[in-house]
This record gives structure tokens, sequence and C-alpha cells, in this order.
């Protein structure tokens, strides 16, 4: 309105003179802070907080050898599994003693009733440097996320797994025809544990376990496998069908059990020559790339009543008919 330059405080007056609008203002001050900065940069942002609390456990989990109990993400990068895994069990924990698997700490439990496993156990790690740490059972309990125990458990690094080239070259030199089993789809670390466990009695020079949708060499799988997994090569593998091409360029044939397969386990011919037996999971038996890249499909005689096997069992009885074949030759 006209004349309101002359009421009190129409015009701000500093030191530095007049200042209407933006021209008064510095040609630095007109420049933008640029862009915004991420949430986790920003300090007090709740993501700024989450991301210095990630940095400090990553440091604490650095200094502190104790495995990490948390199993349930199967996102998680490499970069994030635990530095150190559990084994559990008198028989695993004794066998992976006794044949020099590295470990670190052998937990014992509280008022723990020794036998001569953990007898062994406890002088096999004596003899080793590695550390004995007596602690309650509910401390194990927490540690192994309530896997049974047998109230001993011993800390080792994650599982070495074979590379396939290594266990194909393996095979082929141990002076009998080869003899692999590999598991397509199985997911139950208890089922590979057995497997493992068969698989060693009946011959096999190694078994073979994709990366995804299937089980890996676990606690459960150690303890199933009553150590064996310590003694047999397990080889893990990106791709199954491209695998078993492997085994088959290298001169082995590749056999999938199925339970309408092309020929009877009784009639097996070919269990005298160099194989790799394929298991498919229980419920939907073999893939179809799997199925489609097997040389042969071989079906278990059962009694009528009986739908199907479970993956380890099923395994073993082909491998114990296998064995019982070249022993015959």
């Amino acid at each position: 309105m006209a004349g309101n330059s002359q009421r009190r405080g129409a015009i701000r007056k500093s030191k530095k003179g007049p200042q209407v609008g933006s021209g008064g203002q510095s040609r630095k001050k007109l420049q933008g802070k640029g862009p915004t900065p991420p949430a986790s940069a920003r300090k007090g942002h709740p993501a700024a907080r989450r991301a210095a609390s990630a940095e400090r456990r990553g440091e604490a989990s650095s200094r502190d050898p104790r495995p990490s109990t948390h199993r349930g993400d199967t996102k998680r990068s490499a970069r994030d599994a635990p530095a150190f895994e559990l084994l559990v069990g008198r028989n695993p924990v004794a066998e992976a003693l006794r044949v020099g698997v590295p470990a670190t700490a052998l937990y014992l439990a509280h008022g723990l009733d020794a036998d001569e496993r953990v007898t062994e156990a406890v002088r096999l790690a004596s003899d080793r440097g590695v550390a004995l740490l007596e602690v309650s059972r509910a401390e194990i309990d927490r540690r192994t996320n309530g896997v049974l125990h047998q109230g001993i458990a011993l800390q080792v690094p994650p599982f070495a797994y074979h590379a396939l080239p290594d266990l194909l070259a393996e095979s082929l030199e141990a002076g009998v025809p080869p003899l692999l089993v590999a598991l397509d789809g199985v997911t139950d670390p208890r089922n590979l544990g057995a497997v493992i466990r068969s698989a060693l009695a009946f011959g096999a020079q190694g078994v073979v376990v994709p990366e995804r949708r299937s089980a890996g060499v676990t606690a459960t799988a150690w303890r199933t496998s009553a150590g064996m997994a310590a003694r047999l090569p397990v080889a893990q593998v990106t791709n199954l069908v491209r695998a078993l091409k492997d085994c088959r360029d290298a001169g082995l044939f590749v056999l999938g059990l199925d339970a309408d397969g092309t020929t009877s386990l009784d009639d097996l011919e070919m269990a005298t020559e160099p194989v790799v037996v394929v298991v498919g999971s229980e419920g939907r038996g073999l893939s179809r790339l799997v199925g489609e890249t097997c040389d042969l499909t071989v079906s278990i005689p059962m009694a009528a009543a009986a739908e199907s096997l479970n993956a380890s069992v099923a395994a073993a009885v082909t491998l114990a008919e296998i064995a019982r074949r070249r022993r015959a030759d």
C-alpha cells in the first residue's frame, strides 16, 4: 500500500545494509548445497544409526570367535556368513577330531557323563591344542539352536566342499570303477547325512550336491552322518545338469532313481561300470532336466502297498546292490 514504506519496520536494516529479496545476498549464498546425502550418511537418521550398529557388530564378530546362531536368513551374502560352525554329537565330534578336521574350541556341558567317545574327543583336542570350554547345557542349547548335541560340541570352520573336477580325478584314480552319488532336490540335511554315511559304507568315492534348493553339510548333516562327512568328499556345484554332463564326459554313466524307471535294480548290469547314481526328492523325484540327462532310469522293486522310499533309504538300497554286484564280479 502507498505509504507503507514509511511504517516502522517496513525496511529491515542490518550491518550489511538494506536487504530486499535475494538481490542483497552474496553469490556464494545463492549456490545450492549439492545433492541430498543418503539416509545412512545423515547424522541422527534411523538408517545411519542402523548402519553404525551393523558396523560395530561386524567389528565385534571379527574379534569374537564364537559361532553365529542365526541360520534362518538364506539371503545373506558370503561375507555375512558365520565364520564358524558347531558340530554336535559324540560320534561326529570324535570322528572329526580323529581325522584332523580344523577346530578351535571343544564345548563340554557341566556334569557330562563321559564315555569312551567323549574321553577320546577330549584327549585328541588337548593333543592338538584345541581350547576346552566347560559350559552349561543351556549355553550349548543356545549356540546350537536346540539341536540334539549330547552335551558336546566342536567349533570348526564352515565345511570345505571339494571341486567337482578334483572329485572326478580322485574317483578315477581310486583303482576301482568310480561310484558317485548326486542329490537332486534333497533339502533335508538328515537325508544328506544318511546318504553320506551309506555312500562311504558301500564304497562310493564322493557325493555331489547343488548349491540351490538342496541341503548342505550343516551340523545336522554332520550328526546324521555320524561324522562320516569328515571321511567322504562332498562337491557342491552351481548347476547339477552341467555337473552330470561333466561326469559323463569323464566316462561315468548317469543312473537316475525313478519309480517309473525303464530298468529294474534287479537287472542293473551296468552296476560294475563307472557310474553316478542320481537320487531325487521323496516327493517329486528327479527334476525334468536331470531326468533327461540320465543315461538310464532305475526303479527299485517294492511291494505294491509301498508307494515310495525315503531318499536316503533308496540311495542305500541302490548302493548296496551295486556293491554286491561288484563283489560278485
